[in-house]
């Protein structure tokens, strides 16, 4: 019997205000005004697992970089009733500073991780200052003692994290970002991450302007949607829109939103 997992995405951070050319690396001309940049990370649970997917960032990292933290997305697991020292996987979908900050605070946990993000965030790319700006050394460099502490899963490709979680590299924003493929109740639904920021860039076909590879980016759309199989089972990584279209959780303090239950609307046309 197959596994189903319910998906919950908890937003812990917010940019604001942001223009057209900000979210997309070839916006509307007509356009004048932007979305905001939401910041999240995704919490899986079924089969008896809790699993993480990215850890965020920190109070510390946040004055650097002027971003408005609400909750540190560690603490907001407590609204769940899970505890950072029981979560055993952690999914990080790339070394970002928004996604892979907290790496401290998870003791017992596991790490998936891409081979060829954690080539690039120690390579020759780093010396360029473009690419490097959105890595942190200081969580870069604790990703390498977990590597050293045999505390780091690498794929190369496709992997699997549990029976239906499934992880899939399709690099462009970073060379080795990677998307997740989880089965739910709905079918499958893909945690997008960067792959797409906003519904918008897949949707226009428009990279958000952050990126290493923009071939491959516009190939990972194709891939996201191949392994929803529906436009509305993929989920942007950033888009205050999901927040729209999804059931917020009720009685949680954490503003916390359930990607396993269909969408308000239906980006199909009848």
């Amino acid at each position: 019997m197959s596994v189903t997992y319910e998906i919950y995405a908890i937003r812990y951070a917010t940019m604001t205000p942001r223009t057209p050319q900000m979210n997309y690396l070839a916006p509307d001309p007509h356009e004048t005004a932007a979305a905001d940049l939401d910041y999240f990370v995704w919490l899986i649970r079924g089969g008896g697992r809790d699993i993480l997917v990215d850890t965020g960032f920190n109070e510390v990292a946040a004055k650097e970089r002027s971003r408005k933290l609400t909750i540190n997305p560690i603490d907001a697991l407590a609204d769940f009733g899970v505890r950072a020292v029981d979560i055993r996987d952690v999914i990080v979908t790339h070394l970002h500073y928004d996604h892979a900050g907290n790496l401290d605070r998870l003791p017992n946990a596991r790490f998936h991780l891409q081979d060829r993000e954690m080539s690039y965030a120690t390579g020759r790319c780093m010396c360029n200052g473009l690419l490097r700006h959105p890595f942190s050394a200081e969580d870069v460099t604790l990703m390498v003692r977990h590597v050293f502490n045999e505390r780091v899963t690498f794929h190369n490709g496709d992997g699997e994290v549990a029976p239906g979680v499934t992880l899939h590299r399709v690099g462009g924003h970073s060379d080795g970002l990677q998307i997740v493929r989880v089965q739910t109740a709905r079918g499958p639904v893909v945690l997008a991450s960067d792959a797409s920021h906003y519904y918008g860039n897949m949707q226009r076909r428009s990279p958000f302007p952050i990126v290493y590879n923009i071939g491959d980016m516009c190939d990972g759309w194709t891939t996201c949607e191949r392994l929803a199989g529906h436009p509305d089972r993929i989920i942007p990584g950033h888009d205050p829109l999901v927040r729209e279209l999804y059931p917020r959780v009720e009685g949680s303090k954490a503003d916390a939103y359930a990607l396993h239950l269909p969408p308000s609307r239906s980006f199909v046309k009848d």
